[in-house]
């Protein structure tokens, strides 16, 4: 494998996997702040797109194998993969298989949002879903809106890879924090959009967090770089003040899912203010 990356935090252990490499464009990841500022962080190519990866994570505690992320959607066609200019280098079921896994040994998927990025592998190319013997953890707010679009977020949800789940009532939803196993909780990030929740894992004295998009690359961890994509930007910014000094803090392993280059990275204090993100 060419993007598989692994961290042991007690007797927890976390692999970073990957479902492939796409492109976005620059302008709208990074909102408001002039490409003269972020091509020199993320830069773009001849059509202004940046380059990003789909990362999801493996962690593997006790006996359970907890999926974090399912991957992009791989129904969309060739004209919706040429746009996005998709390219499975690697995928999230050759990164299992690597493990000595398939799909039937995870026993629980959380979907950090419903975004066709982050859960479109939720399903198979025949409908079923695709982790059979999991519960896919989702919060309520985000189910709700992924159900219920408009004309702002309707783009982002693939109801495909949505009703199957809910249908074999194989949702399990949450409302706010929450623990789902001893050490391992979810976490609100609304910002993004308001149903976003994040993934904290305490183990071995250690803390790592996968903050979904409220950082989506490390590029991202300066305060006001907050992307164009997000529906609440004022919300993105009192999130990250809320929850990056506290991280910085604890000394917190952060895991964004969007890195092209950094499965695993810690937030160091900016002299000019806040923070920024250092692969390790």
């Amino acid at each position: 494998m060419t993007w598989h990356q692994e961290r042991q935090l007690g007797d927890v252990r976390v692999h970073s996997l990957t479902d492939g490499q796409f492109r976005l464009d620059g302008g709208a990841m990074f909102g408001s702040v002039p490409k003269v500022l972020w091509d020199r962080v993320a830069p773009a190519d001849d059509l202004n797109r940046i380059r990003l990866r789909i990362n999801p994570l493996l962690i593997q505690l006790g006996d359970e194998n907890i999926l974090v992320e399912t991957g992009f959607w791989d129904q969309g066609g060739e004209k919706f993969e040429g746009m996005y200019a998709l390219e499975r280098d690697e995928t999230v079921f050759r990164g299992l298989d690597a493990l000595g896994l398939g799909p039937g040994d995870i026993h629980l998927v959380i979907n950090t949002h419903l975004h066709f990025d982050h859960a479109g592998r939720n399903v198979t190319l025949t409908g079923e879903p695709t982790f059979p013997n999991a519960r896919y953890v989702v919060q309520a707010q985000e189910l709700r809106d992924a159900r219920h679009t408009h004309e702002r977020n309707r783009a982002s949800y693939v109801p495909a890879t949505i009703d199957p789940i809910a249908d074999a009532g194989l949702f399990e939803v949450v409302d706010g924090e929450h623990e789902l196993r001893p050490g391992l909780s979810v976490l609100p990030l609304p910002g993004h959009n308001l149903g976003q929740q994040g993934v904290v894992l305490r183990a071995g004295g250690q803390m790592l967090v996968y903050v979904a998009d409220l950082i989506p690359t490390l590029a991202h961890a300066p305060t006001p770089y907050i992307m164009g994509y997000d529906l609440y930007p004022v919300t993105t910014l009192e999130t990250r003040k809320q929850y990056l000094g506290q991280w910085f803090e604890e000394g917190a392993l952060i895991c964004t899912p969007h890195d092209p280059d950094a499965a695993f990275a810690k937030l160091r204090a900016n002299p000019k203010g806040g923070f920024v993100l250092e692969g390790v």
